[in-house]
């Protein structure tokens, strides 16, 4: 119908066009003619209007020429005239027809009406009751916020009440006074173990009243006076439980560490005393201090007493030392002398005494010894007295410092008002010991009881003994090296034509020499001291002066040789048993020997073979020099060698071993001797043959009689003895 429509009102602008167009045909050109109409006033035309608002005329043409009804009626030349009659006439009846329309639907129009009518008053209550809930849920919201609001500030009241109850109800807890506290402090002996509850609870009470007090608690009066006549009871039945356990110590035979393993039991006594009654601490501490000083010297004063009894008669005096003859005599009311010197310088089992098992080995017992007439070395009196010493002095520091509830010098002070007597007493024994004490090896083996004892100590976390430990080793060591400059003197100053017959066999003073180095050598790679090296090197020098000095009493270099030989291997030996092998001792030695050795060697071939090994010796030295031809003037005193020789190089072998069997005591010493004897006549033969083998001497006759070098050899092995 739009469309219908559309196309009716362009057919009715182009009838009119077209009927403007037929009336100017008529009337022809406008003020022309006699018929001529009056021309059309637009004086008061408004043109902006929307009736004639041409551009939007002009575009509604041009949409309705697009058409193509239009098109077609255009284009076959429809009369628009009649077109428009015709389209006005369907109009007519269109119109017609949607009255019609409207007439028959009047009844339902009516009734959308009423409906619609009827919609709009429903939403209209709607409208009114969503207004109404939008009213109501804003009064709820802030409703809400009120809520909110009211439990936030009851939360707050609720946290502040709560964190005043559990302020209140410490408070109260720790000022209220139960009946089972009374009971157990007034009535309950202080061994149950109730009482030691209820004791902590009242010292808690006592301490959280005195902090309140601080703060100006008026609540803490009502509770004082029960407190204090708690605190009262208390201390009268604990300090009369600490002086029974103090007393026990002073009971003869009594193993005082029962008493004290009884007092760590309940050392919360004393620090309840030390809290709240420090006067009775301070009782309780000097009496305790007073009472084990006491028993700690007596037992000890008679330990020492009792164990110097069982150290061995005999002892080394100031004239036992290295370098004293064994003939020498003493006068006539001096006592007599060691029955044998050389035990003085022997380490043999008394090394012992320093080894794992032995150190913490259970002290001695001097009245068992006794009955067993057992006898021991003074450095095994030391190690049991010091290890005594050790052991009660690291559990007297350990029960200090838990018991007393001290540390660092607090603790060590406390220590030593209870140990500083019988460390006291313990260095005076010692330094009137040391004054008259002439045994190096013991007072050595002294010292390194006391470095491995301060180690134990250390690992024990006791320091309280590191001072005692001090001034042992500052009056061992200088003891110690007196002793060795002493033995030091005695050798340089030995005069060798005193020692009586002299024979080429080890002298007694450097087996003393060999034994002591040793002895101190193997100590002292346990735990190493260069002072101690250095005193042994002067040793060293002085006893191989004096070996020098006694060798020079011989008179033939052999003999000399003989006896340094002897000497040497004797003390290489005893070292190595020992000391390490690449000690500076051993190392020393060992030069020494083997220079001697081949001198020696050189010294016993020279008699039986002295001409060919300066021929041999002459004849290299020419050759060498380019002078060979000189060699050629030697043959008859080469023939003469030659024969010499042979004819008598089997018995000269045998003399020379017999001679070197005779000479030295340690046949493995002679043995090798010989074997390096033989081993250079070898050479010595094999150098002759090549002298001989140079053109000059090549064509001597004499040469078929020498010796073939392998069969030379074979020949030698057999005089070689075994051992």
């Amino acid at each position: 119908m739009a469309a219908a429509a559309t196309m009716a009102a362009a057919a009715r602008e182009l009838v009119l066009r077209a009927g403007a167009s037929d009336m100017e045909e008529e009337e022809g050109p406008l003020g022309s003619g006699p018929g001529l109409q009056e021309p059309l006033q637009l004086g008061e035309l408004d043109i902006t209007s929307d009736e004639f608002i041409l551009d939007e005329v002009d575009v509604h043409i041009q949409a309705n020429l697009e058409d193509e009804l239009v098109k077609e009626a255009l284009k076959t030349g429809v009369d628009l005239r009649h077109y428009s009659k015709q389209v006005e006439l369907e109009l007519q009846q269109i119109e017609q027809k949607s009255i019609r329309d409207y007439i028959q639907e009047s009844e339902n129009i009516a009734s959308l009406h009423n409906q619609i009518t009827a919609c709009d008053a429903v939403l209209e209550r709607m409208e009114q009751m969503l207004g109404a809930f939008q009213s109501d849920l804003s009064s709820i919201s802030s409703e809400i916020r009120t809520l909110q609001e009211q439990s936030g500030a009851m939360n707050i009241r609720l946290r502040n009440r709560q964190a005043v109850r559990g302020k209140l109800g410490e408070l109260v807890d720790g000022l209220v006074v139960p009946s089972a506290l009374v009971m157990a402090i007034l009535e309950a002996p202080v061994t149950e173990p109730r009482f030691l509850e209820q004791l902590q609870e009242l010292d808690a009470k006592a301490a959280a009243v005195r902090e309140q007090e601080a703060r100006g608690t008026a609540a803490c009066a009502d509770v004082r006076g029960v407190l204090d006549r708690l605190r009262v009871k208390a201390v009268t039945k604990i300090r009369e439980f600490i002086l029974q356990k103090i007393y026990s110590f002073r009971k003869p035979m009594t193993n005082y560490q029962i008493p004290q393993t009884a007092l760590l039991k309940y050392r919360f006594f004393y620090q309840f005393l030390l809290g709240n009654e420090r006067a009775t601490a301070k009782e309780m501490r000097d009496e305790y201090v007073e009472t084990l000083s006491k028993i700690y010297v007596s037992y000890y004063r008679s330990y020492l007493g009792r164990l110097m009894k069982v150290q061995y008669e005999e002892v080394a005096e100031k004239d036992d030392l290295m370098g004293v003859e064994d003939t020498a005599k003493k006068g006539f009311f001096s006592k007599p002398s060691l029955r044998s010197r050389n035990t003085i310088f022997t380490l043999g089992t008394r090394g012992s005494v320093i080894s794992p098992t032995e150190l913490e080995a259970p002290i001695l017992v001097p009245h068992t010894a006794q009955r067993g007439d057992q006898r021991y070395p003074f450095e095994a009196l030391f190690r049991s007295q010091h290890y005594a010493l050790l052991d009660n002095s690291c559990r007297e520091y350990l029960f200090i410092c838990e018991f007393f509830v001290v540390s660092g010098p607090a603790a060590h002070d406390l220590f030593h008002a209870v140990m500083g007597r019988t460390l006291t007493m313990t260095l005076k024994h010692l330094e009137s010991y040391l004054a008259d004490c002439y045994d190096a090896i013991a007072v050595f083996l002294c010292i390194h009881i006391v470095l491995r004892f301060r180690n134990i100590a250390a690992k024990r976390d006791v320091p309280a003994l590191d001072r005692y430990w001090e001034q042992v080793l500052a009056l061992l060591w200088p003891r110690f090296e007196l002793i060795l400059e002493m033995n030091v003197q005695s050798v340089r100053s030995t005069d060798p034509q005193r020692l009586g017959g002299l024979d080429t066999r080890p002298h007694y003073i450097t087996r003393r020499y060999a034994e002591f180095s040793s002895a101190l050598v193997s100590i002292n790679q346990t735990i190493p001291n260069e002072r101690t090296m250095q005193l042994l090197g002067q040793l060293q020098v002085e006893v191989e002066n004096f070996v020098l000095r006694v060798a020079a009493e011989f008179s033939s270099r052999k003999e000399q040789l003989v006896f340094l030989i002897n000497n040497y291997d004797m003390m290489l030996g005893v070292l190595m048993e020992r000391a390490a092998d690449d000690s500076k001792e051993v190392e020393s030695f060992q030069q020494l020997l083997n220079a001697r050795t081949q001198e020696f060697i050189e010294e016993l071939l020279s008699p039986p073979f002295g001409g060919l090994v300066a021929f041999v010796k002459e004849a290299e030295s020419l050759i060498e020099r380019g002078q060979a031809e000189r060699l050629r003037g030697e043959e008859a005193r080469v023939t003469q060698l030659i024969r010499g020789f042979g004819s008598s190089w089997k018995s000269s072998v045998e003399s020379l071993s017999q001679d070197v069997m005779r000479s030295f005591t340690n046949f493995r010493n002679g043995t090798s001797i010989i074997q390096g004897a033989l081993t250079q006549l070898i050479q010595l033969y094999h150098r002759f043959h090549r002298v001989l083998s140079q053109p000059q001497l090549r064509a001597l006759p004499a040469r078929a009689e020498l010796i073939n070098i392998h069969h030379l050899m074979v020949e030698l092995k057999k005089h070689k003895p075994n051992f």
